[in-house]
C-alpha cells in the first residue's frame, strides 16, 4: 500500500490517522505502528484478519468478543434495552436514529432465546458505545434488561434511562432520565444524539462516527445532513472539521457536489480555518502524469 492507501485504510477502521509520527515520511511500517499504538487489541486483530496476516492469537479476551454482526461500519453503537412488548416502537426508533449516524441495536426478549442469540447480545453489550434503557413498567422484573444494565454500569459506558411510566431506580437511579411522554419517536432520537454529543463520555466517539461517515460516503446528499448535525455540535474540537476538509478532497464524490464544498467551506470559515481549494482539487483528480 501507498501511504495514501493506508491512510484510507485506517481511516475506515476509525483511526485516527492525522495524529503525530515518527517516521518522517520515509518508513510505512513505521508510520503504520504509531498510527495503530494505542489502538485495542480487538482492532488490531480485525485488521489483522482481513489482511489474512497470520497470528497466535485464536480468539479475543472474554468481554472483547467480535463484535455483534448487526452493528454498522463507523456508526455510533448503542444498545437499546426493552420489554418485548414495545419491540415494534422500537424498531422504529431504530431506524430514526440510523440518519443522526447511530446504529441501534434493539434486543428483542419475547421468546427465550436460543444460545446463539444470547451470544449475539453478549457480543453487542460488550462492543456498545452506550446503553439506552426504556424504562416502561415491569422493567425491573425481565430476566434480561437488569444484566444488560448491568453490563453498561460494569464497563463504565454512559446508560440513558428514557422515563416511559417508570422511573430510573437502583444504580442507574444517579441517571437524569429522559422523559418520553408527549414525544414522538423522532423527537426521542434527536434528544438521544444531542445527549451523545454532549455528553463527556460518548462526544468524541460521536462525532468521530459523523466524521468517518462523511468522508468516507459515496452520496453526496448523506453526507450533507451528517455535515449539518456536525455543524450543530457545541465546541466541536477543529481537529474533526480539519479531518473532515483534508480526507474529502481525496472523496470524487463530495468534491463533484457544489453544495456539499460550498456547505462545509462556510464552516471553516466561521472556524477561521483554511478552506477546500476546488480548483487544486480538480486539478489533482485530471494529472495523468502521476506515476501509476
Amino acid at each position: 500500500m501507498s501511504y495514501s492507501d493506508i491512510t484510507g485504510y485506517l481511516t475506515a477502521f476509525g483511526v485516527d490517522t492525522k495524529k503525530e509520527t515518527s517516521d518522517g515520511g520515509g518508513s510505512k511500517w513505521v508510520y503504520t505502528k504509531d498510527l495503530l499504538a494505542t489502538e485495542p487489541d480487538q482492532l488490531i486483530l480485525q485488521i489483522a484478519d482481513e489482511l489474512e496476516i497470520e497470528h497466535g492469537f485464536s480468539e479475543l479476551k472474554k468481554g472483547a468478543g467480535s463484535d455483534s454482526q448487526f452493528w454498522q461500519t463507523n456508526h455510533f453503537r448503542l444498545f437499546i434495552s426493552h420489554l418485548a412488548e414495545h419491540k415494534v416502537i422500537m424498531s422504529q426508533l431504530q431506524g430514526v436514529l440510523k440518519e443522526y449516524g447511530i446504529s441501534a441495536f434493539v434486543a428483542h426478549k419475547d421468546i427465550e432465546p436460543t444460545k446463539e442469540w444470547q451470544n449475539e447480545i453478549e457480543k453487542a453489550l460488550f462492543s456498545m458505545d452506550a446503553l439506552v434503557a426504556v424504562l416502561t413498567p415491569n422493567f425491573d422484573k425481565s430476566k434480561w434488561t437488569d444484566q444488560e444494565v448491568g453490563v453498561a454500569i460494569g464497563r463504565e459506558v454512559l446508560v440513558i434511562p428514557i422515563r416511559k411510566g417508570m422511573d430510573p431506580y437502583g444504580f442507574i437511579g444517579k441517571f437524569q432520565g429522559l422523559q418520553s411522554h408527549g414525544k414522538t419517536v423522532g423527537q426521542v432520537a434527536q434528544s438521544l444524539f444531542e445527549i451523545l454529543v454532549s455528553h463527556a463520555k460518548t462526544k468524541d466517539g460521536m462525532v468521530s462516527s459523523l466524521v468517518n461517515q462523511i468522508v468516507l460516503s459515496t452520496d453526496s446528499s448523506i453526507a450533507l445532513k451528517k455535515l449539518d448535525l456536525l455543524r450543530k455540535v457545541e465546541t466541536l474540537p477543529v481537529k474533526h472539521l480539519e479531518k473532515v476538509r483534508d480526507d474529502s478532497k481525496e472523496n470524487s464524490a463530495l468534491m463533484d457536489s457544489n453544495e456539499f464544498v460550498g456547505f462545509l467551506n462556510e464552516m471553516l470559515t466561521e472556524r477561521e480555518l483554511e478552506k477546500v481549494d476546488l480548483e487544486n482539487v480538480i486539478e489533482l483528480k485530471i494529472n495523468d502524469e502521476i506515476p501509476f
